[in-house]
């Protein structure tokens, strides 16, 4: 009997967990869900009865390390900064380990001894980063394998949104993620290639100056560069291309208010307010000479300007916008997100410039089913079947960049009712 090990039960959550309990239910397997909240994961597996749910703290290294040791498999949709001591119990337990989030530096240096134990951590295995390596690179390989001379320019434009029928706030955004990285989006910067040149966008600078792609039946969307592209250009086979950019897609509105709040220094999560700070328009001061007609209506729907208190316990900047965000972008429970994702290609065939689009569209079913937690939950579940089925033998540190991985997962998500569009046409 197979057992999984899920640590987090959050907003990204509730598909991964719908899919492993069907998994779980047909193969006489069994799910653990382990979250500090365990109401929470209570709610989420439902009388399912392959699955039980366990509260947990995820520092307290003993509990951490027992629950590993009786899965066969983890995933782990904590917090990135979480994922290390999930990772160290798994190395200890030598069980193999799946996450959605970028490989940090931690996790990078547990690379030896991850391929010395033969186990398998597979990161980048959601959304963005996941669908987008694994959908991009079947396209060029496709591309390729058509007779394209040469790649000129890659862009890839992922973007969670909230769905036209639901869009009724003058940001054209809710919540359907995790507050907090809302808030700290973009807080790295952007490196990217733009014609030949290597591109650095500071924090500050990123909201303005981007591009806008259109999409069937929802409208023009804007972008902004999405942290570092630039390693991706070799993992991705395109060392030749003039263009290679990874972005974020919002509302055309959000990104012209979001940026001056970024600049009045309102996202800062470091600093600690002074006591002098009592109401919203003390804390939004700084922002008062970026305010133009265009942008006010939001801000003032937000409530940065109000003279009401700040909310209790609030210490830094990006406390208070994450509260705003949460009370004023909520989600109801009838609403629906969005997920876009669009690939470009630009390419040389026959002598000819050719442009190729790939664009997946999602709807989520309501504020729980969300389409976020289908993109992100599904492809973890799915290659946590693989791995368990042997179906999927790699050993060593992942992400979902080489056949034997994104091929079997993109054919079950197809079957699960992602699947991009695809066109082509001269440039």
């Amino acid at each position: 009997m197979k057992k999984i090990l899920l640590f987090g039960a959050g907003k990204s959550a509730t598909s991964l967990i719908q899919y492993l309990i069907g998994v779980a239910t047909e193969r006489d397997w069994r799910l653990v869900v382990a979250e500090n909240n365990l109401a929470l994961a209570e709610s989420k597996i439902g009388d399912a009865p392959c699955a039980r749910a366990v509260a947990i703290n995820v520092a307290e290294e003993e509990q951490r390390d027992a629950l590993v040791e009786q899965a066969d498999i983890v995933i782990s949709l904590l917090p990135p900064a979480l994922h290390y001591q999930v990772a160290l119990s798994c190395l200890k337990a030598r069980r193999n380990l799946l996450t959605a989030s970028y490989v940090d530096e931690s996790i990078r240096r547990l690379a030896l001894a991850v391929r010395e134990n033969g186990l398998l951590f597979l990161c980048e295995m959601g959304l963005d980063p996941g669908i987008d390596h694994m959908s991009a690179l079947h396209l060029i390989r496709e591309i390729k394998v058509a007779g394209c001379d040469h790649i000129l320019s890659f862009h890839s434009h992922t973007g969670g949104l909230v769905a036209p029928e639901s869009d009724d706030n003058p940001w054209h955004y809710k919540i359907s993620w995790n507050p907090r990285n809302v808030v700290l989006a973009g807080a790295a910067g952007a490196k990217f290639k733009a014609d030949g040149q290597i591109v650095t966008r500071p924090y500050s600078d990123l909201w303005e100056g981007g591009g806008s792609i259109a999409v069937s039946g929802v409208g023009p969307l804007a972008w902004y560069p999405n942290r570092d592209s630039l390693p991706y250009i070799d993992l991705y086979g395109l060392q030749d291309t003039e263009s290679f950019i990874r972005t974020t897609l919002r509302h055309p509105d959000f990104l012209r208010a979001w940026g001056p709040i970024v600049r009045a220094g309102l996202t800062d999560d470091r600093q600690p307010i002074g006591s002098e700070v009592r109401t919203f328009a003390d804390w939004s001061a700084s922002l008062l000479p970026l305010i133009t007609a265009d942008n006010r209506p939001l801000y003032e729907f937000l409530g940065l300007l109000g003279p009401e208190s700040l909310p209790a316990g609030a210490a830094t900047s990006a406390d208070i916008l994450q509260y705003l965000l949460e009370n004023r972008l909520a989600m109801r429970p009838q609403d629906k997100d969005m997920i876009v994702m669009q690939h470009e290609i630009g390419f040389m065939r026959d002598g000819e410039r050719w442009m190729e689009r790939s664009t997946l569209v999602v709807k989520g079913q309501d504020h729980l089913n969300t389409a976020m937690a289908r993109t992100v939950g599904l492809p973890l579940g799915i290659a946590a079947r693989l791995v368990l089925e042997g179906r999927i033998d790699l050993t060593g540190l992942h992400i979902p960049i080489v056949p034997e991985l994104y091929l079997p997962v993109l054919r079950e998500l197809e079957e699960q009712g992602i699947r991009f569009e695809r066109s082509v046409a001269s440039a």
